[in-house]
């Protein structure tokens, strides 16, 4: 049996194909590309899930839905299937009991973009690339830093200023060729643009190589796998390039194709921050692009993008489930994020605290069912962002005090 399935590339705009074996960037309509698969033969070969017993936890395990072409392509640091996790007190508190967080902050480098980073790094090393170059808010500059790293490959990573310094770090410690820029991460995507046509780099950009969105798909396929081959009624993903929930609504359409899930969709539900929400103000005016978000701000870094490349496949994939899109506040953001440590234990960072804050939101007005089963996506670790806490200690205490319980 095939290693991997993928049979071309193609545009999801006009439609045009084009060989995998090849490198390929944009459509030469400029919309991103996407990897297909021969899923008439998947299904042939593989009818049901339990050709899945037996193999390893990790998101390798869907090998056949993804591009990398044998075993020895694959670029690791060891990738698990992370937990969907029930929030019992903090969905009490919110008013949804059947509340679940699909807890990314467990992989490598700490965030969801470990999954991206895996994948692609190992379909550009297989394809002959040797340079990356790619622009970033913070954590999947310091994934494929990582997984570059791994494969021998060099990375140029240019990063807003502004950034969380640990990310910087990371890439820093990792090998990166890193450059700051006085600006957001599209003003870093022009840079490396410029760069990649001068220089002749691999492209690594958001959907400007196709095999980005593959890993990321991955999200998905361990949901649908985790809920016993069936899907949750609402799932709530934080959006800033969207690819993630691009990718979870690419699973799905494939795992129905190969007769794995039946027809019901999860409502996607495309979050993001009230000072950069250009899907959101896109979706309200039932349009099927976004504009550019001047002078976006939030907190919440990595969903801080003016305008996504991938725009029109985030608003499709809403759309197509019956979703929507909803913005929540920075503080809104804050008081969830404080409150689901202190419920749960769990340390969200400030994206997915944003999916706890628009479960609210959207509970409050009826949207979500008291009764529906709800993933929320926390992309990473709340440990990334430490320039958010805003709790401190109660006071220095010396050797010999005692402590003040009131």
């Amino acid at each position: 049996m095939r290693y991997s399935y993928l049979s071309h590339i193609e545009c999801p705009k006009c439609g045009a194909t084009y060989d995998a074996a090849a490198v390929q960037t944009l459509c030469t309509c400029g919309a991103p590309l996407l990897s297909v698969y021969d899923l008439d033969a998947l299904r042939r070969d593989m009818p049901d899930p339990t050709s899945l017993r037996g193999r390893d936890h990790s998101l390798w395990r869907y090998h056949e839905l993804l591009p990398v072409q044998s075993e020895n392509g694959v670029v690791s640091l060891g990738e698990s299937v992370t937990p969907l996790l029930p929030l019992p007190r903090m969905g009490e508190a919110i008013g949804v009991p059947g509340l679940l967080l699909k807890d990314e902050g467990l992989l490598p480098t700490g965030s969801f973009k470990a999954r991206g980073a895996a994948v692609g790094v190992s379909r550009a090393r297989e394809l002959g690339a040797r340079e990356l170059a790619m622009p970033t808010n913070g954590n999947a500059g310091s994934a494929w830093a990582a997984y570059a790293a791994r494969a021998g490959l060099g990375i140029h990573i240019v990063l807003p200023k502004t950034a969380p310094a640990l990310p910087r770090n990371e890439c820093l410690m990792t090998g990166a060729d890193l450059y700051l820029v006085d600006g957001l991460i599209s003003d870093a995507g022009r840079i490396v643009g410029r760069a990649v046509q001068q220089r002749g780099w691999f492209d690594a950009s958001t959907l400007k190589e196709p095999y980005r969105i593959e890993g990321k798909k991955t999200m998905g396929l361990e949901i649908y796998e985790a809920l016993g081959w069936q899907v949750p009624d609402v799932i709530l993903y934080p959006t800033g390039g969207g690819v993630g929930l691009i990718g979870i609504h690419k699973a799905l359409r494939e795992l129905q194709a190969i007769g794995w899930l039946g027809g019901k969709s999860p409502r996607l539900v495309s979050v993001q921050a009230s000072g950069c929400a250009p899907i959101v103000r896109a979706y309200e005016e039932r349009r099927e692009e976004s504009s550019f978000w001047p002078d976006s701000e939030t907190l919440a870094f990595g969903i801080n993008v003016p305008k996504a490349l991938g725009d029109f496949l985030v608003l499709r994939a809403v759309y197509d489930t019956d979703g929507c899109a909803v913005a929540v506040d920075d503080e809104e953001i804050l008081q969830e994020q404080e409150l689901v440590g202190r419920l749960e234990g769990t340390y969200v960072c400030p994206e997915g605290a944003a999916t706890l804050a628009a479960a609210r939101k959207l509970r409050e007005r009826g949207w979500i069912g008291a009764g529906e089963t709800v993933v929320a996506i926390n992309t990473g670790s709340g440990v990334k962002y430490l320039e958010a806490v805003r709790k401190e200690p109660r006071r220095l205490v010396a050797v010999d005090g005692e402590l003040d319980a009131d």
